[in-house]
């Protein structure tokens, strides 16, 4: 077996609208320009340097933005612009939501179990609901449709749809797995918060990580529900993505990250016999630099050729108490031997790191020869994308050029020319 990342292409309606509560990164560049055609080829920057490590790479794609949809069952009617006008007119907030290109961060996408832990032997992915937000309440839908014609064959895959909503369900954000490798029956540990504690919501519900176990049919003695501590939650780690990671038998995590950190760790050296526990010591490096560089939301992965590498964030090099420490864990007597430096500083912005931008799915050659090709990347669609990006996704979007009508229509013709590129036919997404 083997993982493929599939990462989201930034759409071309990516702007900061400051949405998000709790995520700090988002507050603080709240009505600052963005840059969505630099942010779409810094994503795609990074699926290129996945594929020049041999990793297998996908992509998702935007969704179609401004949700017109959604917007007319809000009570806006006439034609698309009439609808979009209404809303900015009457409630500009519900316009902001309905303009998000949040969609991009495929870490939210789903909750992915591997065949190896599955009681019938197949991928199962639940589609997140991601309730807590506005904003990405809206993309289940279009998620679901991708996610069913990328993994459309049912002798591999279950895709499953959204979890009700009062349960609050933020897929892979909050999830790891951890086992001897891909190919092994693995520990899936589930990450939630507590609904109440401290200034920000917590987004995963114990409830809803319960389900999503339930539903792919893991063994109970497969799976673990962990808290995460509300000291990270307050501090900004609105997921535990933000603060842990995991590849393969490797945890690598801030020391603040779960409630119970000495459970935790006990609980799945018990569990997982072989597992290496990488901590960063508060000491070290404090639990604001791990946020503030996204340390942690870096993509851990196995490299073909063996060992790990960290995927990171240009930020966390450029946090002094971050590098000094990764250098040593670098050196140091442990799977990671390699740290690789991307540039997404248009994703971090808007509080999203590398493994923010990622879903991950572990398949073995049969079920990877399943998987729709269009959703697969090599270098002439990295190429063909990279096209269309630059001919159509708009340089820069100020927070009032959300109510104009040129940048609707832009970001509708710019989707619909990327799926058109890419061999999807109208309405297939």
């Amino acid at each position: 077996m083997r993982e493929i990342n599939f990462d989201g292409l930034v759409g071309p309606s990516h702007n900061y609208a400051g949405l998000s509560l709790g995520n700090i990164a988002s507050a603080k560049n709240a009505g600052g320009v963005s840059a969505p055609r630099a942010a779409a080829l810094q994503g795609l920057a990074k699926m290129r340097r996945m594929l020049a490590l041999g990793l297998p790479q996908g992509v998702f794609l935007p969704h179609a933005r401004p949700d017109i949809g959604w917007l007319r069952a809000l009570g806006f009617a006439g034609d698309d612009t009439a609808v979009c006008r209404s809303a900015w007119a009457q409630e500009p907030a519900l316009l902001r939501n309905a303009m998000s290109a949040s969609a991009m961060w495929t870490a939210n996408a789903a909750t992915v179990s591997p065949a190896p832990d599955t009681r019938d032997g197949r991928c199962h992915l639940s589609v997140a609901n991601l309730s807590t937000m506005l904003h990405r309440s809206i993309e289940h839908d279009q998620t679901l449709r991708q996610l069913r014609l990328a993994f459309a064959n049912p002798r591999y895959f279950a895709v499953h749809p959204a979890l009700p909503v009062g349960l609050g369900d933020e897929g892979a954000a909050n999830f790891m797995r951890i086992g001897r490798s891909h190919a092994d029956r693995s520990l899936e540990m589930f990450v939630y918060g507590e609904r109440s504690s401290g200034p920000f919501p917590a987004r995963q519900h114990r409830a809803a990580s319960a389900a999503v176990g339930r539903r792919h049919g893991l063994a109970e003695g497969d799976i673990a529900l962990v808290r995460q501590s509300d000291g990270a939650i307050a501090a900004g780690a609105f997921h535990n993505d933000v603060v842990a990671v995991a590849n393969e038998n490797v945890l690598f995590t801030h020391e603040h990250a779960f409630a119970d950190r000495d459970t935790v760790y006990r609980d799945l050296l018990a569990r997982v016999p072989g597992a290496v526990i990488i901590e960063a010591p508060a000491g070290r490096v404090s639990l604001d630099a791990a946020i503030r560089s996204y340390l942690f939301n870096s993509q851990l992965v196995t490299l073909a050729a063996g060992g790990m590498a960290l995927i990171l964030p240009l930020e966390a090099h450029e946090t002094p108490e971050v590098w000094a420490w990764l250098e040593e864990v670098r050196a140091a007597d442990n799977p990671i031997a390699q740290l690789e430096v991307v540039d997404v500083r248009e994703s971090m912005r808007n509080g999203g790191g590398p493994a923010c931008l990622r879903l991950r799915v572990a398949v073995d050659a049969e079920a990877e020869a399943a998987i729709d090709p269009r959703f697969l990347l090599d270098e002439r669609r990295c190429d063909l994308i990279e096209a269309m990006v630059a001919r159509h996704w708009p340089e820069r979007i100020a927070p009032d050029d959300l109510g104009e009508a040129d940048l609707w229509h832009q970001c509708q013709t710019a989707r619909a020319a990327l799926l058109s590129a890419l061999g999807f036919q109208a309405g297939e997404l």
